[in-house]
């Protein structure tokens, strides 16, 4: 074994370890806070009664992605889906199917995005069953499927979710959306 090796990373991993603690600290007095922006991002999604495959039908709001859903058992990947019912859009959650899944939402009437600052506390405002009609002027709150955290727990996230625009007759629907990294945090604005 080269000793002069030994010597030399030795030395080095307690001045790196220093640095990044002091890095950690100098950034911030909470070095588990998550730092995140509250920009909406805007997306489309696709009617499931379209005749078309392919399209992006569903969102999963922890990842950030559209997805096709062609299977609805197939959850985990997305935790609201876009359909039509009795000529208006709805939004299912992975229940609404007959999937077992945590992920379930609730309409705000009146509100805009900026408004919603927490997702609400009480559980049973939330439907995860049902088909949640899509409606300009609402802001739709959005718990998601259970993830994995960063230490080992069970988390859900919470999204809050914007109709920006509902078109019926082509079944598409296009919301801009805020989600928060937070694990189990209803918190849907950044810390101060």
């Amino acid at each position: 074994m080269n000793t002069a090796r030994s010597r030399s990373w030795s030395s080095v991993l307690p001045a790196a370890a220093v640095a990044l603690l002091v890095g950690l600290v100098a950034c911030n007095n909470n070095p588990y806070q998550l730092n995140w922006i509250d920009t909406p991002d805007t997306v489309t999604l696709y009617s499931l009664a379209r005749a078309e495959f392919n399209l992006p039908s569903g969102f999963g709001f922890y990842r950030a992605n559209a997805v096709n859903i062609e299977t609805p058992g197939a959850t985990g990947s997305w935790d609201v889906a876009l359909d039509t019912r009795n000529g208006e859009l709805v939004l299912l959650p992975p229940g609404a199917l007959g999937v077992s899944a945590r992920a379930a939402i609730t309409a705000l009437p009146g509100l805009t995005l900026d408004d919603v600052t927490k997702a609400p506390s009480d559980t049973l405002v939330y439907d995860g069953d049902s088909p949640v009609p899509v409606e300009q002027g609402t802001v739709y709150v959005v718990r998601t499927n259970r993830q994995a955290g960063s230490f080992g727990q069970t988390c859900v996230y919470y999204a809050k979710v914007e109709p920006v625009e509902i078109d019926v007759p082509n079944g598409t629907l296009t919301f801009r959306y805020v989600s928060s990294p937070v694990c189990n945090s209803l918190d849907l604005i950044p810390p101060n």
